[in-house]
């Protein structure tokens, strides 16, 4: 199972910057564990929702010709972001070319940072994968297809 951390992208600048919402709800099934009577998004959930945001648009920079997989990770996280609250992930390309790219991520909930990121991204070819991948473009496929479509008419505007 493949899970989005990204309701829709707010704004999209192809080869620049990306941003996208995500409304946290208490219906989400992961509140009910995260913790009991303090419902917050857990800390991983959010980093995967920057890194979505910065992989649709890090794929998107080579119109979905690589696989952008997650490399590397380092976070800072300023508070919790609680059920009820909308994040807003912002990332920003630093540098890109042929192996992968970097990444600049911020995840606010209003005028609040709630953490801060820095992603690295790897390109990797079909040949490249592990046995038993049936899609060789598994990355943007399935779920993300819709993302990625809200992505380009975003841009599109």
């Amino acid at each position: 199972m493949r899970w989005t951390w990204i309701d829709r992208f707010t704004a999209f600048e192809s080869r620049k910057s990306a941003t996208a919402v995500k409304c946290l709800s208490l219906a989400e099934d992961h509140f009910a564990d995260h913790f009991p009577g303090f419902p917050v998004m857990p800390a991983p959930l959010i980093l995967e929702g920057l890194a979505q945001t910065g992989g649709i648009l890090v794929g998107e920079a080579n119109q979905y010709r690589e696989n952008v997989v997650l490399a590397k990770m380092s976070a800072k996280f300023h508070r919790e972001a609680m059920a009820g609250e909308q994040l807003t992930y912002t990332t920003t390309i630093d540098d890109l070319n042929e192996t992968g790219a970097r990444v600049k991520g911020t995840a606010h909930s209003g005028s609040d940072l709630v953490a801060e990121a820095d992603i690295m991204f790897a390109h990797v070819k079909p040949d490249q994968l592990p046995p038993g991948i049936p899609d060789p473009k598994f990355v943007f496929s399935g779920e993300l297809s819709h993302l990625l479509k809200m992505a380009e008419a975003v841009a599109k505007r």
